[in-house]
């Protein structure tokens, strides 16, 4: 479907891998540009399943001839994916405005937790803060137990409406250029299991395992939400090493012989009970307040009506309307624009009489 399309990807984690291999399935030349490592640091990696599909080169965007070779592929591009955290590509002269003199029809996709602006654009997270400030997590359990993912995120709406929106696009741009139609067959248990690939990915490096509670995001104490004392939660996911660093700090646990062992399975239980006993001792917003600024990967569970009026999300004007009648603004955003209020609902019918005298009816 995509055939004649090429992309540029940077070489990141998670989300923005994710989008080039979906691109890759759909047909499009994919060349990632790697980081040039040690030839005894490549040994040691096996291949990543997100990789499918794609051409890799390496290169150290910080010399200068190899930034040369970087500029004039992403010249040659269509579009190019980047998971830098803001401000990242403009240090090394490959932002969107240097890019764009060069390639004026380049397609620049940035892709990050917390977007390109507002008070925690530049602060570290994973998905798991990224849906509970925003309100997404809060109705994801069962009363008085902390969230966890929504399925209804996973399934309906991940697995199958976008896959039918990325299928419908390929289609349309299929036939643009050949006038040649296609069904799109977006069924939900491909979509879903195809969005599995970005964990299935950890077995490469031993963090995916059949049994649930022991994998690398679902098992560990620095990964889940924990309630507070006032009835709220937290949700930490502090999954690097230099992050959870940051999180045994503010807690006053460095020196903790236990918690230092991080990844050490058999802790898990254990330390996810001192960490239940630690946040039940004090309120959300006292922990909220103990991280603010943090790369502690640590973000509170919001419902709808809380998460308008944070300033991270009241800065990127995310949230309309009030009280428990909110609707978010249109995602993801384009360059010089801001998402406007969204449209009241129009009456069923009222736009009968306009649609006919445009048919000539």
């Amino acid at each position: 479907m995509l055939q004649s399309i090429r992309i540029v990807e940077i070489e990141g984690i998670g989300p923005g891998p994710f989008a080039a291999m979906t691109l890759a399935d759909l047909g499009a030349e994919v060349i990632t540009i790697h980081r040039a490592e040690a030839p005894e640091a490549r040994a040691a990696q096996s291949a990543n399943p997100l990789d499918r599909g794609k051409r890799s080169i390496t290169l150290d965007l910080k010399d200068a001839e190899d930034l040369k070779v970087a500029k004039a592929l992403i010249a040659s591009a269509d579009g190019l994916i980047e998971g830098m955290r803001p401000g990242v590509m403009e240090r090394l002269g490959l932002g969107p405005a240097e890019m764009r003199a060069l390639n004026p029809r380049l397609v620049y996709g940035r892709m990050t937790g917390w977007g390109q602006d507002g008070p925690r654009a530049k602060q570290a997270g994973h998905d798991l803060n990224y849906i509970g400030l925003s309100g997404a997590l809060w109705y994801a359990s069962l009363p008085g137990q902390p969230p966890v993912t929504p399925p209804t995120l996973v399934g309906d709406i991940g697995g199958g409406a976008l896959y039918l929106v990325i299928g419908m696009l390929a289609g349309l741009m299929r036939a643009k250029e050949t006038g040649e139609g296609t069904v799109v067959d977006a069924a939900i248990v491909d979509g879903s299991a195809h969005m599995m690939n970005l964990l299935m990915s950890m077995a490469s490096v031993g963090g995916t395992v059949t049994e649930r509670g022991q994998s690398r995001l679902d098992g560990p104490h620095w990964s889940r939400s924990y309630r507070c004392a006032d009835g709220g939660y937290v949700s930490v996911q502090a999954l690097e090493a230099k992050f959870y660093a940051i999180f045994l700090d503010r807690l006053g646990l460095s020196d903790d012989p236990e918690f230092l062992r991080q990844n050490d399975k058999a802790l898990f239980p254990r330390l996810t009970e001192r960490l239940e006993e630690i946040f039940a001792s004090k309120p959300r917003d006292h922990w909220v307040a103990l991280f603010e600024g943090l790369d502690a990967c640590v973000a509170p569970v919001l419902p709808p009506a809380q998460s308008a009026s944070d300033p991270h999300i009241t800065a990127r004007g995310i949230w309309h309307g009030a009280g428990e009648v909110l609707q978010a603004a249109a995602a993801p955003r384009f360059d010089g624009q801001t998402p406007p209020e969204p449209p009241a609902a129009c009456e069923r019918g009222a736009h009968n009489d306009e649609i006919r005298r445009e048919l000539g009816l």
